[in-house]
Parts: C-alpha cells; sequence; structure tokens
C-alpha cells in the first residue's frame, strides 16, 4: 500500500471518530439524568430535608425532551428547591419554563440569576471553552428577566442575588444568603455578610458561579453548605465525569457533584450542579450527563 493511500485511511479514520465521538456527544446531552445525595449536614437528631438543584437549563422552546425532564422534577414533591441559574436561551422559552417548573413553584425554593438570564447566548465554538474561561460578550440582546424574577418571587421563592431570605422548609428554619453572578462580577456578598442567626436551624449559601471569593466569604461565615452551578460539569470531560476546565476558578475536580469547601477553621458542603442543559450554540456533552440533583440533608452522627 502506498503512503498517499496509508495517509487517505488515516485521515479518513480520524475523521470518522471525531464524527462519532460528536454524535454521541450530542445524544449524551439529551440523555438526562436524577442523581441523589445524601449531606450529613443537620444537627444531630433532626429530620431529613429534601433540596432539589436546578440549574443552568438553558432552555429553548423547541427543546420538548428537556421540558419532559424538567416537568417531571415535580413529582419528587422536595422540601425546598434551590435555582441556581441561567434558566432560559430566549424570550419565547420563559413560559413553557415557567409551566414545566408549574408543579414546584408550589413548593418552598430560592434562586439567583447567571447572565444568560438577562442576555440571549451568542455564537460560541463549541470547544473554544478548552483555552479560557468565557468572557462577556457585548451588545447582547436582553431577555425580560423581569418575567422570571415576578413569577418566581409571585410563587413565593426568594430573590438572593445579593440578598438574604428566611425560609420554613419542612418545619425548620433556614436562612439563605446569595449573590449575584461572579463570572460577570455582579457578586456583592457584603451586602449578607455577617454571624450567623442562632435562630436558624440550617444557613445555606447560593450562588450561579463558585468563584473561590464567593466560597471563601460565605465559608469564613460559618455557612453549612453552599448551592453552585454554572461550570456544566465541564461540559467536555474524560471519562468518569473527569472536567477538563470549569469556566471558573474552582479547581477542576470540583466541577461537579458533592464535595467540602474549607478556608481557616471553617468547612462547608459545596455541591456544584453539572446543570440541565447546555448553550444551544453548543448543544453537546461528553462523559457529562444534564442532571438535575435531589439532596437529603440529613443528621450528622453526633454534635460535634
Amino acid at each position: 500500500m502506498s503512503a498517499t493511500r496509508r495517509l487517505t485511511l488515516a485521515a479518513g479514520g480520524l475523521l470518522g471518530l471525531a464524527g462519532a465521538v460528536t454524535a454521541a456527544a450530542w445524544v449524551e446531552a439529551r440523555a438526562f439524568v436524577l442523581r441523589r445525595v445524601t449531606v450529613p449536614v443537620l444537627p444531630f437528631g433532626s429530620p431529613q430535608i429534601r433540596v432539589l438543584h436546578l440549574s443552568d437549563i438553558h432552555l429553548m422552546p423547541y427543546q420538548k425532551r428537556k421540558l419532559r425532564f424538567v416537568a417531571s422534577l415535580g413529582a419528587l414533591d422536595p422540601d425546598l428547591v434551590i435555582s441556581t441559574g441561567d434558566n432560559v436561551s430566549s424570550a419565547e422559552a420563559i413560559e413553557p419554563l415557567l409551566e414545566a417548573l408549574s408543579p414546584l413553584l408550589g413548593r418552598p425554593g430560592a434562586f439567583v440569576f447567571g447572565s444568560n438570564d438577562f442576555v440571549e447566548p451568542t455564537f460560541r465554538n463549541p470547544a473554544s471553552y478548552l483555552f479560557g474561561n468565557s468572557t462577556v460578550a457585548k451588545d447582547r440582546e436582553l431577555l425580560p428577566t423581569w418575567r422570571v424574577q415576578d413569577a418566581f418571587t409571585d410563587a413565593g421563592w426568594a430573590y438572593l442575588d445579593n440578598a438574604s431570605a428566611r425560609l420554613s422548609v419542612a418545619g425548620r428554619t433556614v436562612d439563605l444568603r446569595g449573590t449575584g453572578d461572579a463570572h460577570n462580577a455582579l457578586d456583592d456578598y457584603s451586602a449578607v455578610s455577617g454571624p450567623l442567626a442562632p435562630d436558624a436551624d440550617l444557613t445555606l449559601g447560593v450562588t450561579h458561579a463558585p468563584y473561590q471569593r464567593v466560597l471563601d466569604a460565605m465559608t469564613a461565615d460559618g455557612i453549612q453548605m453552599i448551592f453552585a452551578g454554572h461550570t456544566h460539569g465541564g461540559q467536555i470531560c474524560l471519562p468518569v465525569n473527569r472536567a477538563i476546565i470549569d469556566n471558573c476558578d474552582l479547581p477542576v475536580e470540583q466541577a461537579s457533584g458533592l464535595s467540602t469547601w474549607t478556608t481557616g477553621s471553617q468547612t462547608s458542603w459545596l455541591h456544584v450542579s453539572a446543570g440541565i442543559g447546555t448553550s444551544p450554540t453548543a448543544p453537546i456533552r461528553l462523559f457529562c450527563r444534564p442532571e438535575a440533583t435531589l439532596l437529603r440533608l440529613v443528621a450528622r452522627d453526633s454534635d460535634s
């Protein structure tokens, strides 16, 4: 066989492999999964609290399979819903989103926004994130964010962009503190910082992008658990969900799932959702299935 022939076959094989990987990544982006996690964070002897964590839905109105998955989560009947932002990618997706979430809007909830709740996405090379964190594009079309915010707050969900709230959850007093999107420098934790209220059974932190400055500040205040999204779990990963990059300054081994964050002598639980969607301009995932997570917050083994 000639050298030219061998090169031609090799090139064809590589193109075939690339096509197969791309096809698999397209399919995986629609293979939604509900993950279940147990977190020993409550005071000794406390009954559990079930928290549904949603993030990065990035909904387009034509994404019927995604809408069915989101709607199915209402059957979980959680005690608390936490949404960490980037809900929609077009104004036309707002009403379908609210309809799919309607069973959950009857539950206690809290939310923050990500940048894609405010502006429509722009085209980006699907693999460009491998070469650095994303930047804020200019002259993007504004979304009617107020429609999502009003629907959520009218349902009783607490809006936590640089704000705090107190909710009654499963008979317990839960305090929440949140920030705006740190990826776009909209975070101002100083607006909610300070000692924890002694009469709260649990204090939770909520942010869209898990930048270290936010995690450090929340943990230093003694917040017991922090929820975040934004990373898409790496979106295009090595096998077994090993992220290559997470689009912020969080260590990549913490790009999704449950871990802990330590600052000085304080340690908080941290849950980073890999999210339900992707940007509509990069609708693929590899070794990183789209997810929602039901977390069982349970009592610690002792008072220590």
